[in-house]
């Protein structure tokens, strides 16, 4: 400071010198000035932050105090909550305090009352057995007394015989003796008869529910097929030039092609119904694909074998399916197959074999023997039928001796051979398949031989029950199991139509044979009809 001030004297003389000096005092002063006057505001921040926390205290005072408060009513509001609950549990303990002792009183009166009554029945219990052995003592005596007069009459009947106690013994076993096998006779006579009794009746039953626990269809074949054709055109193409188409295709098949002056129509006739159906299939697909020489014919005909192959295959395993049946030789059930497109008297074999096996199945089980063996005997019953055009000897023999090699059980080979009696049972399915047999193509319908006689039969029931007065229309049906009769309501009533239900069954039991039963419904209806105009 000293050196600034020398510099400015020596630089500008006395002035300068003068404000050299009182440069630093006026800073001074300044200096002293703003300390003092940021002590004032550090002192009034202070004041402000401690009025603040003051404010900031006393909020907080008042928040405690409400605090409290609030915890003080809550705490008298639950203390009152907790005083009524325990009262109230209180009052229900009372309560039920009170109906425990209600019940133990009454339990108690019970336990009282029971215990009377064990003491009187304890009671009567002494006297009755004293009045027991007073008894006893009696029947002692008197069995004693008895034992006396026996043994007198005894003494004394054989003093009047003058026969030994031994002798007595034996002519009394004699007699005895004699008397049984009396007795014994008559019974067993008796239940012999009741055993052929019940045993035709059983028979009878378990074929009727076999039977009638069975709905089959009615199938009709013939040895000729016959295929539409849409022109004479296409006949010629059949023919071919100079025949060689159709001599082809009946190579190919073996089938008779017959084309003749019947418009529209070109018939196959075969024995085997297999080979038939190749060549209707073959044929048909011929047509439709309308290229017909030698080649193609070969072709077709050998993609149709092949397809008819397979075709058999999945119709046995279903036939076997439906028949229950498991476990077949693969060569078995192509057989089945074949018996689809096989007839008999009209009767589809195969739905005759699935039809037999049913009936098997059933009696077998009434009868409680193997019902799936008995299922077995009766599809495989006719599997020779599949083979008869191309083997010698009958279906019987065929069958057999197809399933015996295959591995077939003896009571299937059994049954196949002797279900026609050639040779004899020696299972008891094979008069169960014979029977089923029977029934199966005896049914009504069956085969084309009975049908007129079905037929016959059916008009003759509806026929007796339209011959009696008020009646309308008459319906047999569930092949002639039942006739429903509808009569005229105006001039038949309810009473009366249970009469005339009694009178038409009366009359068809004295003029028709029939098997099982025919039950006879007559319906009497009323209607009422008016028009709104």
């Amino acid at each position: 400071m000293h050196c600034y001030a020398s510099l400015l004297l020596a630089a500008g003389g006395p002035g300068w010198a003068l404000y050299a000096l009182s440069l630093p005092v006026a800073m001074a002063l300044g200096a002293a000035a703003a300390w003092i006057a940021a002590g004032r505001r550090v002192r009034a921040a202070r004041a402000a932050r401690l009025a603040e926390a003051e404010n900031e205290l006393a909020r907080a005072r008042e928040q405690a105090a409400e605090l409290l408060r609030k915890a003080d009513v809550e705490a008298q509001r639950k203390v009152l909550e907790a005083m009524e609950r325990f009262e109230r549990e209180t009052a229900d303990t009372r309560n039920e305090l009170k109906s425990i002792e209600r019940r133990l009183a009454k339990r108690e009166d019970v336990l009282d009352k029971k215990l009377d009554v064990l003491s009187t029945k304890e009671r009567k219990l002494e006297e009755s057995e004293q009045r027991l052995a007073e008894q006893q003592r009696e029947v002692s005596a008197r069995q004693a007394r008895l034992d006396e007069l026996l043994a007198e009459q005894r003494n004394e009947l054989l003093r009047i015989a003058k026969l030994t106690p031994d002798e007595a013994r034996a002519l009394c076993l004699r007699q005895i003796e004699q008397e049984v096998e009396r007795e014994a006779g008559q019974l067993v006579e008796r239940i012999l008869t009741t055993a052929q009794e019940n045993a035709r009746e059983k028979a009878r039953q378990t074929i009727i529910e076999a039977i009638q626990r069975y709905a089959a269809e009615h199938t009709s074949e013939a040895t000729i097929a016959t295929i539409d054709v849409a022109s004479d055109d296409m006949k010629g193409r059949i023919i071919g030039r100079e025949g060689r188409n159709i001599r082809a295709f009946e190579k190919a098949t073996g089938v008779t092609v017959i084309v003749d002056d019947t418009p529209g129509v070109v018939s196959l006739s075969c024995f085997d119904p297999v080979r038939k159906e190749i060549a209707r299939q073959a044929l048909e697909r011929l047509i439709k694909d309308g290229r017909i020489h030698p080649t193609r014919i070969e072709d077709i005909v050998a993609e149709t074998a092949r397809e008819m192959e397979q075709n058999l295959f999945e119709l046995g395993k279903q036939a076997a399916l439906e028949a229950n049946v498991n476990g077949l030789h693969k060569k078995l059930i192509s057989l089945l197959g074949r018996l689809h497109y096989r007839t008999s008297y009209g009767q589809n074999v195969l739905r005759h074999a699935i039809e037999v096996a049913y009936i098997c199945g059933v009696m077998a089980d009434e009868l409680r023997l193997d019902g799936a063996l008995a299922r077995r005997c009766g599809l495989l019953h006719d599997i020779g039928k599949a083979l008869d055009h191309e083997a010698e000897g009958s279906h019987t023999k065929i069958g057999a001796e197809l399933c015996k090699r295959l591995g077939e059980p003896a009571a299937v080979v059994n049954a196949i051979a002797g279900h026609h009696g050639d040779v004899a049972a020696s299972h008891p399915y094979t008069p169960l398949v014979a029977a089923a047999d029977a029934i199966s193509a005896s049914r009504p319908g069956v085969r084309r031989e009975s049908l007129e006689r079905y037929i016959k039969r059916l008009e003759e029931l509806e026929a007796i029950a339209k011959s009696y007065d008020g009646v309308q229309q008459a319906y047999a049906v569930e092949a002639g199991r039942e006739v429903r009769v509808i009569v005229d309501a105006e001039r038949v009533a309810d009473r009366s139509a249970l009469k005339l239900a009694r009178d038409i069954a009366k009359k068809i039991e004295e003029t028709v044979t029939y098997p099982g039963e025919i039950k006879v419904t007559v319906l009497r209806e009323v209607r009422a009809v008016e028009y709104a105009r």
